[in-house]
C-alpha cells in the first residue's frame, strides 16, 4: 500500500485541528474578562453590558484542582462563549498583594479580599455575585465536568439559587439526562 504526500499532509492537518480542539482555548484570554481590579466599576459595565452577573475565580498557583478546571473546563469554548455573554468573569489569585476595590468600594489585597471578604480557605472557589455586588451563589472545588459547569451557570441565571441548593440542582440535571438517554 503506498500512501501519498498529500495523504499524509491532509493527515497531519487533521490531527493538529482535532490536537487543538481538545486542548482548548487559553481562559485567560477567552473566558477571563480583563480588569483593573475594581469590582464596583466591573459592576456598573456588567449592568450596561447587560450581563446578569459576575463571577469569581479564587484560585492560587500552586493549586492541583485550579489547574484542572482551567486545563479541561474554563478552556472549552462552549463555556468561553456561554460566561463572556451572561456575567463578567475575574480571577482572584488568594495569595496575591495586588490591589483591589470591592463591590462596596472598600480597598484590599487579593489575599484580604478572598480571606477576610470571601472566606476563602481552599481552592478553586467560585463565586457568583449578583448586578448589586452580592455573593448569591459558591461553589467550593473543581466541577466534575464541563456539564456540572454549565449547571452551574443555569442554576443562578434561571434563579434556581432561590429555592434549592446547587447539589440538588445538579442531581436532578443529571437525572435528566440520563433518562434522556
Amino acid at each position: 500500500m503506498r500512501i501519498s504526500y498529500s495523504s499524509i499532509f491532509f493527515i497531519l492537518i487533521l490531527y493538529s485541528q482535532l490536537s487543538a480542539a481538545a486542548v482548548g482555548r487559553d481562559p485567560y484570554v477567552y473566558f477571563f474578562n480583563e480588569s483593573w481590579g475594581n469590582y464596583q466599576e466591573e459592576l456598573v459595565k456588567a449592568k450596561q453590558e447587560g450581563k446578569k452577573g459576575v463571577l469569581l475565580f479564587f484560585e492560587m498557583e500552586d493549586c492541583p484542582w485550579c489547574q484542572r478546571m482551567k486545563r479541561t473546563v474554563l478552556n472549552q469554548p462552549e463555556v468561553q462563549e456561554y460566561f463572556r455573554k451572561h456575567f463578567l468573569s475575574f480571577s482572584v489569585d488568594i495569595e496575591g498583594d495586588v490591589g483591589i476595590v470591592d463591590f462596596k468600594g472598600l480597598s484590599f489585597t487579593q489575599k484580604e479580599f478572598a480571606e477576610k471578604i470571601n472566606r476563602v480557605r481552599a481552592t478553586p472557589v467560585f463565586g457568583i455575585y449578583d448586578l448589586e455586588g452580592n455573593q448569591v451563589v459558591r461553589f467550593t472545588g473543581a466541577t466534575s465536568s464541563v456539564d456540572e459547569f454549565m449547571w452551574l451557570g443555569e442554576f443562578y441565571l434561571d434563579g434556581h439559587y432561590k429555592n434549592t441548593n446547587f447539589t440538588k440542582y445538579k442531581r436532578q440535571k443529571k437525572r435528566a439526562s440520563q433518562q434522556g438517554k
